[in-house]
């Protein structure tokens, strides 16, 4: 088991995850879309030589080293990880008896040991695949940490989630309680999953009364020793139209001081205090870890993932931790705070674009 401290009297019980859809749409999730995935890998797998004829003959046509095999390789890598991971799912929902005991603490344990698993797989060979190097610049791992940590990232895909959670789960060896975006419970295996430990489902731009505040104020409650609450503070992947948006909106709220900060930031989104400062009043005990990265912009639709996916390179990772002590206890200062850190990291990410690997 990972967990490194044992559970809270609460720790099963204040959190509750919020499920994106019901009815037609969680069956046509559940029923439709996880099954076709499954489906689709055997598939793959069994008309493997035809796609690999054809990568291997596109290969010249394409900039990169064999980029067309590379990326197929990944591909089937990423589905062939997710359909297992679906069918472990099923296979724990049977043995907690039909879903009665997922939400135990020991039951969250080796939900947390699949997905740190599944994770260390999937990237160890997609490094190797595509020849990259991850380096981590910040505090150095703790291997049993003593206190929980709010984690604010830069988001600027679904990529540098992934690569946050496997930094989280299996170099700083916490338990990741993270707040995502509803689309990505369009995934299958992120909706079954995040739907039976610690998280939390929200739209970038809730509705009229939806309390997005309380729900992440109630995940961020009663952390243990080693969870990490993370979240996003932009909202969203960065994009241009996104940047001129949030722009838009801070002057439409008449923080035109805001605007113009954000008017300098060229790689990152206005920061949203809402959530964080939620966080922060939730969790009174949790110093807060900053993570910028660069390498994984971009990468939206599948043509960003062809085009923009890094290959040959050396992708940072750059932590900053700050105690609790040194964080303003005014709203506004926190805001202040917030802003500062965000230009901060704009800065670094400017000044850290990731690099060509010699050749091999």
């Amino acid at each position: 088991m990972r967990r490194t401290t044992p559970p809270g009297p609460t720790s099963t019980s204040t959190w509750q995850t919020s499920e994106p859809g019901t009815g037609l749409i969680w069956a046509l999730r559940r029923l439709v879309i996880a099954p076709a995935v499954v489906l689709l890998t055997v598939l793959l797998w069994v008309s493997l030589p035809l796609w690999l004829i054809v990568a291997a003959a596109l290969a010249p046509l394409l900039r990169g080293r064999w980029r067309a095999l590379r990326l197929l390789w990944v591909l089937i890598l990423y589905l062939s990880a997710e359909s297992l991971l679906l069918l472990v799912l099923l296979g724990l929902w049977l043995a907690s008896g039909f879903g009665w005991r997922l939400r135990s603490p020991y039951f969250q344990g080796i939900h947390y040991d699949l997905v740190q698993w599944v994770l260390v797989v999937f990237f160890r060979e997609a490094r190797r695949v595509l020849a990259l190097k991850i380096r981590t610049d910040g505090p150095a791992p703790v291997p049993h940490p003593t206190e929980p940590i709010l984690v604010c990232c830069r988001h600027a895909g679904p990529g540098d989630s992934f690569m946050l959670m496997y930094a989280l789960l299996h170099w700083y060896n916490r338990e990741p309680r993270v707040v995502l975006k509803d689309t990505l419970a369009w995934d299958p295996a992120i909706d079954v999953l995040l739907n039976r430990i610690p998280a939390s489902f929200i739209s970038a731009n809730p509705g009229p009364g939806e309390d997005f505040e309380t729900k992440i104020a109630r995940l961020a409650s009663d952390l243990d020793a080693n969870d990490a609450f993370v979240i996003f503070p932009e909202g969203g992947n960065f994009t241009p139209a996104r940047r001129d948006r949030a722009i838009a909106r801070l002057r439409r709220l008449g923080l035109e001081r805001m605007a113009e900060r954000a008017e300098q930031m060229t790689n990152v989104l206005a920061p949203r205090p809402g959530g964080f400062l939620a966080a922060l009043d939730a969790a009174p005990e949790a110093d807060v870890v900053l993570v910028a990265h660069t390498g994984l912009d971009h990468m939206l639709t599948i043509t960003d993932v062809w085009r923009e996916l890094p290959m040959d390179k050396e992708l940072i990772m750059r932590w900053w931790e700050v105690p609790r002590a040194e964080i303003p206890a005014d709203r506004d200062e926190r805001i202040e705070w917030l802003f500062g850190w965000w230009e901060k990291i704009d800065a670094w990410i400017d000044d850290n674009r990731p690099r060509d690997l010699p050749r091999r």
